[in-house]
């Protein structure tokens, strides 16, 4: 316990030196004194510019997200206590990088603890954003660290765009925040190509690394500079960082992407007078008429694929390019669509009747508002996310039994399994009846699957 304890004040003190970078705005010592590396100070205008920003934003939203915002910092300044570190000392050992990393872990695993405690909160997809963001520290692990931050970002993204769906017609500042967050890790991810393209840039001529000492304990980590304190009451930052965690892991879900469509009147008919173009008539809204029929969209807008308004359509194919792209598929029906190659994250939203087959999701694959859907996948997928749909059929491929499937308000839902002999497909309901007990024991609440549901 006493380690633990001497970590948290070194966290403290790592987090109250990154205030100081914050407030003089990057690019000196931060208190280390003269001879800072390049990459320490390139790192060091990222945190006084975009995260910094990032920080006021997060504040500003009070509550939970301002209760996080403090290990958020921890985490990025026990980063550049690293990358300072790394600056100054000779390559380590595989077995000796571990302790190096310790801070940093630490204060990572202390976001994403405090993200499941308050997973259920109002703020939830903007705690899930900040706890997957900080899996793309884990950088400093890799040899060829860009591939891993595209994998890694794109599980951060899922919950800014969500974000944004949520509030991007009633919350300006909403929309803000989430492309802030978006803001600073593209700009890591220019650094990290910049000055550490092949991994950690080490000292060949430094002293050997070894992890800085347990400091005194500091003054407690302050709210991010010009920013009012947190509305929701004071946060004990070591109480937090004790409870531990292990590092966040990349997974990821996608947002709809956001498109442009042609005038609805000028869709119904192939032909369109001169008249009619000049002086548009804008129509009556009628209550109980039908839904104007929206013109299928399929297109790749920067790393997002859209698919929309599709209907009877069995020919859709998709082929990825490997570099971290998405997929939206919004509003279709009776339309099948193949995705070949490797992909971030798929989302179906209002969907009926459709089917979807796919090589490999990295994240997530997310089923929203669905019904009588069909999924297929040929070789990987992490995380399955049934939410609010009705009837699905899923089919799981050998190589990714250990996915893992979560769903809520949702019925007649299926996995078959190839474990039959030659691989034939068992199908297998999934439960959607719950039977919750009190354990006077243990003194909580357990639940379990009904007979009738299982």
């Amino acid at each position: 316990m006493s380690d633990m304890s001497a970590l948290v004040s070194r966290l403290e003190a790592v987090a109250d030196r990154l205030e100081k970078v914050v407030a003089t705005g990057g690019g000196g010592g931060g208190g280390d004194g003269g001879g800072t590396a390049a990459s320490v100070e390139a790192f060091d205008e990222i945190v006084g510019g975009s995260f910094k920003a990032f920080m006021e934003k997060t504040m500003a939203l009070g509550d939970e997200a301002a209760q996080i915002a403090p290990l958020v910092q921890a985490a990025f300044g026990a980063q550049r206590e690293f990358l300072v570190m790394a600056s100054k000392s000779q390559k380590p050992s595989a077995a000796e990088l571990g302790p190096l990393l310790a801070e940093t872990s630490t204060a990572m695993g202390a976001v994403s603890a405090f993200k499941e405690k308050n997973f259920k909160s109002k703020q939830g997809n903007h705690l899930s954003g900040m706890a997957e963001s900080m899996g793309v520290l884990g950088w400093v692990t890799f040899d060829k660290p860009s591939p891993y931050f595209k994998e890694t970002t794109g599980s951060a993204q899922f919950y800014t765009n969500r974000v944004i769906k949520d509030f991007k017609e009633s919350d300006k500042s909403q929309v803000e925040w989430a492309r802030s967050l978006t803001t600073v890790l593209t700009e890591l991810h220019d650094f990290v190509k910049q000055f550490h393209t092949t991994g950690v840039t080490w000292n060949a001529n430094g002293s050997k690394a070894s992890a800085p000492a347990s400091a005194p304990k500091p003054t407690p980590v302050a709210a991010a500079p010009k920013v009012a304190k947190n509305p929701a009451g004071g946060f004990d930052l070591s109480a937090a960082l004790n409870k531990g965690g292990g590092v966040t892991s990349g997974l990821k879900k996608v947002d709809k992407s956001q498109m442009n469509h042609k005038n609805p009147d000028l869709v119904k008919s192939s032909k369109v007078s001169a008249d009619a173009i000049k002086k548009p008539v804008a129509k009556a809204k009628v209550f109980g008429a039908a839904a104007v029929k929206k013109e299928p969209v399929l297109a790749l807008n920067g790393k997002k694929w859209a698919v929309e308004f599709q209907e009877n359509n069995k020919d859709i194919v998709i082929n990825t390019d490997g570099t971290g792209q998405v997929l939206y598929v919004y509003k279709c029906t009776g339309s099948t669509i193949q995705v070949k190659g490797k992909i971030n994250a798929i989302t179906l939203d209002g969907c009926k009747k459709c089917a979807i087959v796919f090589d490999t999701c990295v994240a997530a694959f997310e089923l929203i508002n669905c019904n009588s859907v069909q999924v297929q996948v040929i070789e990987k997928v992490k995380t399955i996310s049934i939410d609010k749909t009705d009837g699905c059929q899923v089919y799981l491929s050998k190589d990714c039994l250990d996915a893992e499937i979560v769903s809520a308000k949702s019925s007649e839902m299926n996995v078959s399994i190839p474990i039959g002999a030659d691989g034939e497909f068992v199908e297998m309901a999934l439960p959607e009846q719950y039977k919750t007990t009190f354990n006077s024991e243990t003194k909580k609440l357990f639940t379990e699957p009904t007979d009738i549901a299982s």
